[in-house]
């Protein structure tokens, strides 16, 4: 009996950790895509341009104003280094890396608790 609940916990904590890993490597597909986007110089009135840009701002809102932004004019395009977005996907990496540790470290109190 006291190993089916262990069992069950274990799944459950796989579970979690999985989910967010999922979430977190969307999260951080989504900020690479921009990146590489604004770093080409994509065009902004691009649908699909547009949708990243929209999907991704509220993620780096806290980000923007830590560092300039630097713009490289062309003949054509405009490139844009945007370091909020590297900052960004640095910190929600080491904020769901950090999630995941607690997660472990709660399973581990709870087993060292039943010996």
């Amino acid at each position: 009996m006291e190993e089916n609940r262990e069992q069950v916990s274990n799944n459950g904590n796989l579970k979690t950790r999985k989910y967010i890993y999922y979430i977190l490597g969307v999260l951080e597909v989504l900020f690479a895509i921009r990146f590489i986007l604004k770093l080409l110089g994509a065009n902004p009135s691009s649908s699909f341009v547009s949708f990243i840009y929209s999907l991704t701002q509220l993620g780096l809102a806290p980000f923007t104003s830590i560092f300039r932004t630097a713009v490289a004019k062309g003949v054509e395009t405009q490139a844009v280094l945007e370091p909020a977005t590297i900052i960004g996907m640095i910190v929600y990496a080491l904020v769901g890396w950090g999630i995941i540790r607690l997660i472990e470290i709660s399973k581990k109190t709870k087993d060292t608790q039943r010996l």
